[in-house]
């Protein structure tokens, strides 16, 4: 049995160095390639993965800045309106204000002219009435001589 167990063993020697020599080739030929490869896939995926946020970063960043800039777009130009909305009212407010002043300065005039007009047909009135007053005082009176 003995015997048997050696001879077991010395067939099963070649076996071994076989085996043996077959883990040196994988691990040379196989297994060292295959992890060198997926190191470099795993560092360039870790790359493009710290590409992508750094560029999402930059997008995000120039998002921010556009939508200030259209913020202060906006506000300029509401502030644009606005004075022009101003410049349009005061000059608005400036012509109802002349146009106020010369009605009022026509009225003034046509008042004095409506004064004058007055007076002068009270001065001819009473010129009339004086004139009238003397017919009548003639007229009445000379009747009263005439009889006499």
């Amino acid at each position: 049995m003995l015997h048997q167990l050696g001879e077991l063993l010395l067939g099963a020697v070649p076996t071994v160095i076989l085996l043996a020599l077959l883990y040196v080739l994988y691990r040379t030929l196989v297994h060292k390639p295959l992890g060198r490869v997926l190191e470099q896939r795993h560092a360039k995926t870790e790359g493009a993965v710290e590409k992508s946020r750094a560029d999402i970063a930059a997008a995000e960043a120039r998002t921010a800045e556009y939508e200030q800039r259209l913020r202060e777009a906006r506000a300029s130009l509401f502030r644009a309106q606005e004075a022009r909305r101003q410049a349009a009212l005061q000059v608005r407010t400036n012509a109802t204000a002349e146009a106020r002043t010369r009605s009022q300065a026509q009225v003034q005039a046509a008042k004095k002219e409506i004064e004058n007009d007055k007076e002068a047909a009270k001065a001819g009135l009473q010129g009339e009435a004086a004139t009238l007053a003397r017919e009548i005082v003639r007229r009445v009176l000379a009747p009263a001589g005439a009889g006499r």
